[in-house]
């Protein structure tokens, strides 16, 4: 039997309700890139152009690179984990499926890493915690509308999907096992330096980006915000989470990207909020209670006051 899985703190839930407005928001800045460049040529841009701007903070802050192959393995593992098989998987598998269920399929990440690691002995798997888990994917269906009946190829796009959510649970076995140590600025520098270098020959064979035509400013701009925003700020705050509060929890976030992405539209965008809109949220957010250990620890509580 494995350890609990560590509680989050104020601190900890500020900083993944923060990483899940910085992710959310790449859904808008990527549909902004794939107008214009093939999905995988993104995919390098963004984790490159992340690389070089967290490259000058690493050296500032007193960090080295690793000067041994043995010192990279665990950032090329995390790199293809973390990065190239989950976009590749999930890429591959929206040829197939909609937006919706795919986002659905990837709100699964905690549920797949909460079993990855009870499977290899990292973390307890407790009622409370898998009873969370499953109410805050059923959170991210109601937000999604339930999704619709599958059709032919749907069945393999969504399998590819399911493949890219466990990849990123594995990402988290990997982070607590080989990078629990290493300082979350060194840890995001060299996972994404990883990543383009496993990316770069990919996306010469496949996109040739020397016959691709200039993209737009706009498109630039997105790129930039991609990398810099969404991908080189947003993956210190995913390391920062990771050695306070532990892979479970920090995988949590991808249960809050709809809820934000939602908000946003509203605040942003003067979209409307529906009913189902508030529904969804608010079994969302019964279900982090539950995997927060806060009613849990109540009805325990309650228990004891009654016996």
């Amino acid at each position: 039997m494995g350890p609990v899985a560590k509680s989050m703190d104020v601190q900890d839930w500020g900083l993944l309700v923060f990483l899940s407005i910085l992710w959310g928001a790449t859904f808008f800045w990527a549909g902004v890139a794939v107008k214009e460049l093939p999905p995988l040529t993104v995919v390098l841009i963004r984790v490159g152009l992340a690389a070089l701007a967290l490259l000058p903070l690493l050296f500032w802050a007193g960090h080295r690179l690793p000067r041994s192959l043995s010192g990279w393995v665990p950032f090329l593992g995390m790199g293809l984990l973390n990065n190239v098989l989950p976009f590749g998987f999930i890429f591959a598998g929206q040829t197939q499926i909609g937006v919706g269920l795919s986002a659905i399929i990837n709100s699964m990440t905690p549920l797949f890493t909460v079993l990855v690691m009870a499977g290899f002995g990292e973390e307890r798997l407790t009622r409370f915690r898998l009873i969370g888990v499953l109410m805050g994917v059923g959170g991210v269906g109601v937000l999604n509308g339930g999704g619709a009946a599958l059709q032919g190829g749907q069945i393999l796009g969504i399998a590819l999907c399911m493949a890219g959510a466990m990849s990123y649970g594995f990402a988290a076995l990997w982070a607590r096992r080989r990078l629990a140590n290493v300082p979350p600025l060194k840890s995001a520098t060299c996972q994404l330096m990883c990543s383009t270098a496993i990316l770069l020959p990919v996306v010469t064979l496949i996109d040739r980006p020397w016959t691709l035509a200039m993209p737009s400013d706009g498109v630039l701009y997105a790129m930039v915000a991609l990398a810099v925003l969404g991908t080189a700020l947003a993956y210190l705050v995913f390391f920062r989470i990771l050695a306070s509060a532990g892979p479970s929890n920090v995988m949590l976030v991808t249960l809050l990207i709809p809820v934000t992405a939602i908000l946003l539209g509203w605040a942003l965008l003067d979209e409307a909020v529906t009913a189902r809109d508030l529904i969804g949220a608010g079994v969302i957010g019964l279900g982090l209670l539950f995997i927060d250990g806060r009613i849990p620890s109540r009805l325990g509580g309650v228990r004891r006051a009654r016996s």
